[in-house]
């Protein structure tokens, strides 16, 4: 287990969690006004303490988690649970699941007839659906 601390660098504790997969992207994160702390902009120097409410827009989801405790180091994927509460409402993730679920060969409507391209690309995948 970790040795117990009081505090800890927000873009450390973004990547222990396993939000980011490093931590130059949690701290580019803070940099760019993804990461809020207790709904304040946070830079990648501020500290996260037990309590605190994390928002991080993380690809096409923002996130909402809540700090149970402060860590240093990155910790396996099991033992996150221990370390934050995500908060982050379910309508968020079905959000991001039903833009991956779009129609695939939509053409907006007055777009004109498909170029042959876009038409052999087409049939293309129509080949590799089920039948």
């Amino acid at each position: 287990m970790q040795s117990p601390v009081e505090s800890v660098r927000i873009d450390k504790w973004l990547w222990a969690v396993r939000l980011f997969k490093s931590r130059s992207l949690a701290t580019d994160a803070c940099a760019t006004g993804k990461v809020q702390l207790n709904g304040q902009p946070a830079k990648a120097s501020r500290t996260v303490k037990s309590g605190d409410i994390i928002q991080v827009l993380v690809g096409e989801i923002r996130r909402t988690v809540k700090a149970i405790a402060p860590l240093e180091k990155r910790v396996s994927a099991k033992l996150v649970s221990q370390f934050l509460e995500d908060l982050t409402p379910p309508a968020e993730y079905l959000r991001a699941k039903e833009k991956f679920f779009q129609p695939f060969a939509f053409r907006p409507k007055g777009s004109g007839r498909p170029t042959k391209k876009e038409r052999r690309s087409i049939e293309g995948l129509l080949r590799h659906l089920p039948q």
